[in-house]
């Protein structure tokens, strides 16, 4: 599909509704369609050729008829369209999950002989472990904001961040981060923030990851991830995408395009209800620390005073899962679960102490789901007087929750695992 703006410049809002389902009224038509596809009949073969050789060389979008699935397929197309606008980027590039969307990013960067990354904890404990596990042959230099020019060599194909961070909600200067890259493409991973709150490109970044399956889809029923960039890197991704054949599956790509046209609405409800939740557990005796970014946002991590895996035990109406971005509420142990992957030391790094809880807040009423957090939080072993809690009372501390500050990182390192 053509990823061209529309002439007339129109709200968020409306886009999530209406880009990547323009042509649907000229077709007769008013829900997108769905094509399950695998394969597409031609009878001119030299015309298929022509065309496979022009992508190989490019890995620009086919124009005219599909050929095979791996290739294009118009539903995932209207969904990446959709996203793209959502970005303010020139295209979108989807794939069978978030990780299979990072995977394809760091392989371009790897064929231009561009093997180091330079990142900033804490990211999503599996984005993590692919970057210093070394599965990909990449080398990743470890630093904080601060580090990360210093930290840039000749052989450094992307610089990595993702604000609000996973689990602790750090967030990130990204104008000041993109000043520090250069000429070094900056990825950023939005999947907590979304387009709704945050549109990274705006800043500077080059290249825009999200795990689609999380606020995306928004429903907890569908699994995917999407890149949002330039023209010139998406056509690199869409090569690797169709050799490696991370490919996201049509009906994904239908669940997803439909998510985002109520995905402002999903998020601005979802942050209210969060904000709220984030300031009762500020006045908590409880409950030691809560994070809570000052750009908002559906997301709420906190430590407890008690024992965390009681009060995960301890929930009724809040789902103990991992994962996040959902309707409904969910709650984990990162040390035990999203970052369980990362070593206990690089967790410590990164701020994952073992009494953080993370809390992806849905569309409940907040008054149910405080009454199931307050019933859990009073089964945990330890509750008490909060002798432990930071300095500031209670009021002072719902005032000032929303601002949060940034975790300070540590001084730059090289990952070793």
């Amino acid at each position: 599909m053509d990823t061209t703006p529309p002439a007339a410049t129109r709200t968020l809002a409306t886009e999530a509704v209406h880009a990547g389902r323009e042509d649907l009224a000229a077709l007769g038509l008013h829900a997108a369609p769905l094509d399950l596809s695998t394969t597409y009949p031609s009878h001119d073969s030299r015309a298929e050729a022509a065309r496979l050789d022009e992508f190989a060389a490019t890995g620009a979008q086919l124009q005219g008829p599909p050929v095979y699935a791996r290739l294009d397929n118009p539903t995932v197309a209207r969904f990446e369209t959709a996203l793209a606008r959502l970005e303010g980027a020139e295209a979108g590039v989807a794939f069978a999950s978030g990780m299979a969307a990072l995977t394809a990013v760091l392989l371009v960067r790897a064929a231009q002989g561009l093997r180091h990354v330079v990142a900033v904890r804490p990211l999503y404990g599996c984005s993590d472990h692919l970057l210093g596990s070394g599965l990909l042959g990449t080398e990743v230099t470890w630093t904080d904001p601060a580090g990360i020019a210093d930290a840039i060599r000749p052989d450094t194909g992307l610089v990595m961040v993702e604000t609000p961070a996973n689990p602790t909600l750090a967030e990130i200067d990204l104008k000041a981060v993109a000043h520090s890259c250069g000429s070094v493409p900056l990825l950023v991973d939005n999947t907590f923030a979304t387009p709704v709150l945050q549109r990274p490109v705006e800043h500077g970044a080059r290249i825009v990851l999200h795990s689609a399956t999380k606020y995306l889809g928004g429903h907890g029923d569908v699994l995917g991830g999407v890149v949002a960039c330039d023209e010139e890197t998406a056509r690199e991704l869409r090569k690797v995408r169709f050799a490696t054949g991370g490919v996201l599956h049509p009906l994904a790509g239908y669940l997803l395009l439909r998510g985002l046209s109520t995905l402002p609405v999903r998020v601005r409800a979802q942050s209210a209800t969060a904000a709220e939740l984030a300031r009762r557990l500020a006045g908590d005796p409880r409950i030691t620390r809560v994070y809570y970014p000052r750009l908002g946002g559906a997301m709420v991590s906190f430590e407890v005073e008690g024992e965390p895996h009681e009060v995960i035990a301890g929930v009724r109406l809040i789902t103990p899962a991992v994962s996040l971005g959902s309707v409904d509420t969910l709650i984990q142990h990162p040390g035990s679960i999203s970052h369980r992957i990362v070593c206990e030391d690089d967790r410590r790094t990164g701020g994952i102490g073992e009494r953080l809880l993370r809390m992806s807040v849905g569309l409940e009423d907040v008054e149910d789901l405080w009454n199931d957090l307050d019933a859990a939080l009073g089964s945990a072993r330890g509750a008490g007087s909060g002798a432990e809690r930071r300095a500031g009372s209670a009021e002072e501390d719902a005032a000032s929750v929303s601002a949060v500050p940034s975790r300070r990182l540590p001084e730059p390192g090289r990952a070793g695992r």
